[in-house]
């Protein structure tokens, strides 16, 4: 069972995994999380920043076998190194001894970003020596930066006596134990200065108290039930799960309504015992919602309760509560302002993700009280099918309620990486958050359309309105079921040619919208999408799980898993990125992969231990070098050697393919296609690098065409060195999801696409309708174009000529 270790009174996981039922040797793998289990448990005993930074050099010098271990931090001026703890250099150096970052091997560790490794330290040229920390007897040294976000935060340094060099295992487990106690030193600093500030606080809070005079229900939000007349009203938010819904409003009550109510307070025995069964009933509400999402869903979206259970049995946080009920505060209270307190510190990060785990927070605060009011019911109880309207809809409120009478959710509070919005697009019910000014427009009852496409909420909206939706709702209606009849027929020319359309997907539930939209198996695996929905790298068994239920999704059918793919346009709140001016042109992708290789290898074993579940291949992003490929089939044999000496049953041979987005891979494509066993054209990348334009800038939005001749040439020469390699090619992106578009890209030698599964059918139907040879001549004719316009003119007479002559199948 995996186990999930936090931060003593923080509100939210700490990104740490380890497998406690593994019986792995003495790896730098097991070094690495036996380290992590052993930091995690003394971090519960841990009461400030400096307790905690000496718990941790002591168990890593331990663990690592080292004689010295230290840890330097920044200053406010982050030029300023200071050392803040150490194990084996003289204690009384903690907090006196400082550099300079552009002095000493710490120094080094921090202007590099990386890693710094001697076996003679004192003969080094940046060496510095400081006679107050007795170091000068120690001559191996190895560094790795913390990092806070993007930024360097600090070092952490290993030493010995005797002129040692670090093994391979010993550094890819210092660097797996240094991923993690970043974030711990961060969190730590933050909760230091949270501590800091509760005096001023709780000043200001005992003068807001006397300004209130008592009234503590006048700021309560009413619910409207009235019979005033409906106001009709356009609102727009961030549309989080697509689609449309029209209905009637149901007002989820609010956190706020409850804990602002006047509570009787009893003695202080009483108010401790209330909190106590409270708090075990919350716990066992939340065993009931994780195990009911994970058999409605899925378990990565039932994991978010696995992370409040760990919140509810975290002493620090049941210890605050007591705390104010010692001083007379009543129990309900007490819980809402701890709550509160944790809110406030994450709704203040700059970090979007980390500010949506305030949400987790006020859930659980939420349950806890109503447990205490006696209000704890199973569930919202829906009668008829309503659209859910709310300041923010919390993932109990979603696991509980009866997922057929919810049309659509539409919340004022809210983003992207909200959980709820996670799990709305798992369920496939529309929803739009972030509408700013939602509950003072909205009344029970009222009429709402949600445009869960564009983000835009009609309140009460006039006939023209509901008409052009319910036209909309009938065209869609419609298109489907003329697209139904094609799901389970082959995706062949007129004259035989078979063409394979398989799906891009990202999250487990999207196994489901594929096979229904009649995927040929998945030509794209976006694996960074797990990794985004989480707060930490999951491990190699983790992501094996993972692995293996999309494998087994598609039986009888390849599935293409593409490595992580994070930087540019997608990050992770958990990994720290270096700044960087351009980050599409920086450290992104498979250069990510090749430099963490602790990162890389997890995921590596992952796929290796799931492939005997289904038709696995593995597809590199990202590729531009010969090197590349050399240095990645390097690290996939040693991965699978390391498996096998742990007793694990391996393929013996994975297809291996690569992504080609950018101009080099295509200059070079005929020395790469021999290289691997399948090539697949990445369209939205390789538009973007082959003419310079961000395809997320607004202003050059017109830049980026995927029309342009020099785009398309490059995916005619990719097509024509594959095809003479007698390698398999493939189109991958939005490009191959428009009908005339798949023609054209036939017509020049693909015969292999992947693509958003609701674009499967519409694309078949032209496929259906076609022979390979007037694809043929449509590619000669646009190849001859010598400017986007008349690429565009020669596909706008085309389309009008081949789609609209497109039988039925």
């Amino acid at each position: 069972m995996n186990g999930f270790y936090f931060l003593s009174k923080f509100n939210y996981t700490l990104p740490i995994l380890f497998d406690g039922a593994s019986t792995m040797k003495e790896s730098h793998h097991s070094i690495g999380l036996r380290t992590l289990e052993d930091i995690s448990s003394v971090i519960l005993h841990s009461h400030d920043l400096h307790e905690t930074l000496d718990n941790i050099v002591a168990i890593v010098a331990k663990r690592m076998k080292t004689d010295v271990c230290s840890i330097y931090l920044l200053e406010k001026d982050g030029e300023t190194l200071m050392l803040k703890a150490t194990k084996g250099l003289s204690k009384s150096s903690v907090d006196r001894i400082s550099m300079k970052v552009h002095e000493g091997l710490s120094g080094l560790v921090v202007e590099s970003r990386g890693m710094v490794m001697t076996d003679n330290a004192p003969s080094h040229p940046r060496y510095k020596y400081f006679k107050e920390t007795r170091e000068e007897k120690f001559l191996s040294f190895l560094g790795f930066p913390l990092f806070e976000h993007k930024a360097p935060m600090g070092v952490i340094v290993i030493q010995t006596r005797e002129a040692r060099r670090f093994s391979e295992d010993e550094i890819s487990a210092l660097r797996t134990i240094t991923f993690q106690i970043g974030s711990i030193v961060h969190n730590a600093r933050l909760l230091d200065s949270i501590q800091h500030k509760e005096q001023e606080r709780a000043w200001f809070e005992q003068e807001l108290a006397k300004v209130k005079n008592g009234n503590e229900g006048g700021g309560a939000v009413s619910r409207k039930s009235g019979k005033q007349a409906p106001v009709a009203a356009m609102l727009s938010g961030t549309a989080v799960s697509p689609g449309f819904s029209r209905g009637r409003v149901y007002i989820l009550d609010r956190f706020s309504d409850k804990v602002l109510k006047v509570a009787k307070v009893g003695t202080r025995s009483e108010e401790h015992k209330k909190f106590s069964i409270a708090l075990e009933k919350a716990k066992i509400q939340t065993i009931y919602m994780e195990k009911r999402v994970s058999e409605t869903l899925s378990e990565d979206d039932a994991s978010i309760f696995h992370t409040h259970l760990m919140i509810l049995e975290d002493r620090g946080f049941s210890s605050k509560v007591t705390d104010l009920v010692d001083q007379g505060m009543g129990a309900i209270r007490a819980v809402y302002d701890v709550v509160q307190h944790y809110v406030q510190a994450f709704s203040a990060m700059e970090d979007p993700y980390l500010r949506e785990r305030s949400a987790d927070m006020e859930d659980i605060g939420r349950r806890i009280i109503d447990c205490m009011e006696g209000t704890d019911q199973s569930s919202v109880t829906l009668k008829e099918k309503r659209v859910i309207v709310a300041d923010e809809i919390f993932p109990s409120d979603l696991a509980m309620m009866d997922h057929e009478k919810i049309q659509a959710i539409v919340t004022e509070k809210g983003n992207v990486y909200s959980h709820a919005a996670i799990m709305a697009k798992s369920l496939g019910i529309p929803a739009v958050l972030g509408v700013n000014g939602l509950i003072k427009a909205a009344n029970v009852k009222d009429g709402i359309i949600v445009d869960g496409n564009s983000g835009h909420v009609y309140l009460n909206p006039d006939s023209s309105i509901i008409k052009e939706y319910a036209r909309l709702e009938q065209d869609h209606a419609g298109r489907m079921k003329e697209l139904e009849g094609l799901r389970d027929l082959p995706a062949v020319t007129r004259d035989g040619i078979e063409i394979v359309l398989s799906a891009n997907i990202g999250l487990i539930s999207d196994v489901r919208v594929a096979n229904m939209h009649g995927a040929s198996g998945v030509g794209l695996y976006r694996t960074e999408f797990p990794y985004m929905a989480r707060t930490a790298f999951p491990n190699r068994n983790e992501q094996a799980s993972i692995y293996s239920r999309i494998l087994e999704g598609f039986p009888g059918q390849n599935v293409n898993i593409r490595t992580l793919d994070i930087g540019g346009d997608k990050g992770l709140p958990y990994f720290p990125y270096p700044h960087e001016d351009n980050p599409f042109l920086g450290w992104r992708s498979i250069r990510v992969s090749l430099e963490r290789q602790d990162i890389f290898r997890e995921q590596l074993a992952g796929i290796l231990l799931a492939s005997g579940s289904g038709q696995a291949t593995i597809m590199f992003p990202l590729i531009s070098s010969l090197e590349e490929i050399s240095q990645i089939k390097e690290i996939m044999a040693s991965v699978r050697k390391e498996l096998i000496r742990e007793g694990h049953a391996v393929p013996g041979y994975l297809p291996l393919g690569i992504m080609i987005e950018v101009p080099a891979a295509v200059q070079i494509i005929e020395f790469l296609v021999r290289e691997v066993d399948y090539v697949s054209i990445g369209t939205n990348d390789l538009i973007q690098y082959t003419l310079a334009a961000d395809r997320n800038n607004p202003r050059v939005k017109q830049y980026y065409d995927p029309h342009h001749p020099a785009v398309l040439h490059s995916i005619k020469r990719v097509a024509d060195a594959a095809n003479k390699a007698g390698k398999k090619v493939s189109v991958c992106g939005e490009m191959a999801a428009d009908p005339l578009n798949a023609l054209l890209l036939m017509g020049m030698g693909i015969r292999e696409f992947s693509l958003s599964a609701p674009s499967i059918p519409v694309v078949k139907r032209a496929i259906r309708g076609h022979g390979l040879e007037e694809c043929r001549k449509l590619a000669r004719r646009v190849l001859a174009c010598r400017s986007s316009l008349d690429v565009k003119r020669c596909l706008s007479e085309s389309r009008t000529r081949l789609l609209h002559e497109t039988t039925s199948p």
